[in-house]
């Protein structure tokens, strides 16, 4: 189990404009946190600055701890956190099996590489299309294919922007169950942002921090 995703008098600005002011928040493992906002108001860029992918238009303050780490300074891939967004971004000149094989940490070699994948398609109901491309995928199964490549490679903590928004009511639902299960199933601390009512319903706890 992974230590709490710990936000300490994080702040945003572009140009001037303050976009957050001095949040201070602890995500604990295995609780989900939903930050509300409208759109333009600042949602993703925290989500950039919190996985070290600020635009460089915008400006931060405040410190960003994953268990005993500081993460500020650290290297994106170094981080350990897992990123959903609206569109999935899976690979589409790669099958889903080598999208998924792509995340797995590299100890992960020949057949336990390959079982891995398998064991994770199944977990999802995606047993089979392991050999399909991404566009050929439903969006819902395209959700589902992004999640496991997201837990498979390890992260300590996920942060969820807006991943469900494409998605109709009913598939929304389904995913959003799914997606939030695994993660406090696995311990991590997660951050949602939404605009999106039903999003905050399914966390723990809700925040409307934006200016």
């Amino acid at each position: 189990m992974t230590g709490a995703l710990v936000l300490e008098g994080v702040g945003l600005r572009q140009e001037g404009r303050v976009l957050l002011q001095g949040l201070d928040l602890a995500v604990a493992p295995g609780e989900a946190v939903a930050l509300m906002g409208p759109s333009g108001s600042g949602k993703s860029t925290l989500l950039a600055h919190l996985a070290g992918m600020l635009p460089p238009a915008f400006r931060a303050e405040g410190r960003v701890r994953l268990g005993e780490r500081v993460l500020d300074g650290v290297a994106p891939e170094r981080r350990r956190l897992g990123l959903l967004f609206q569109d999935p971004l899976l690979f589409p000149h790669m099958d889903v099996a080598g999208n998924l094989a792509f995340a797995l940490p590299r100890r992960h070699r020949g057949g336990a590489r390959t079982r891995a994948v398998q064991d994770a398609l199944a977990a999802v109901g995606l047993e089979g299309f392991g050999r399909r491309h991404p566009p050929s995928l439903s969006g819902g199964q395209r959700a589902r294919a992004a999640l496991v490549r997201a837990l498979l490679a390890e992260p300590l903590a996920l942060l969820l922007d807006e991943p469900f928004a494409s998605l109709d009511r009913a598939l929304r639902d389904e995913t959003r169950a799914l997606v939030l299960g695994r993660a406090r199933a696995k311990g991590l601390p997660v951050l949602l942002v939404t605009h999106d009512e039903a999003d905050a319903a399914a966390a723990d706890r809700v925040l409307k921090p934006f200016a």
